[in-house]
């Protein structure tokens, strides 16, 4: 199973791997949520829905049912 952005914790960066087009709305891929960008998870809606990210540097939130179409991979934390 493929983690997706609906499963990062609050503060986790990935990078964006692969989604399905047809389910992804035009404006999320005019802000950057494209592949092979960074994507963090930043806030959770108190009752969980929408997500608030960031990616690449642009702010947005989406819904958990969007969130849970986008394939990504955890970047590791580097320890000091």
């Amino acid at each position: 199973m493929q983690t997706t952005i609906h499963s990062l914790k609050k503060g986790q960066k990935a990078i964006i791997l692969d989604f399905d087009i047809d389910v992804i709305p035009l404006k999320l891929l005019e802000m950057g949520c494209l592949p092979g960008n960074e994507v963090e998870l930043l806030q959770i809606a108190p009752f969980g829905d929408p997500l608030y990210l960031n990616i690449n540097g642009s702010h947005l939130a989406i819904r958990i049912e969007t969130a849970k179409q986008i394939g990504v991979e955890l970047i590791k934390n580097k320890e000091k």
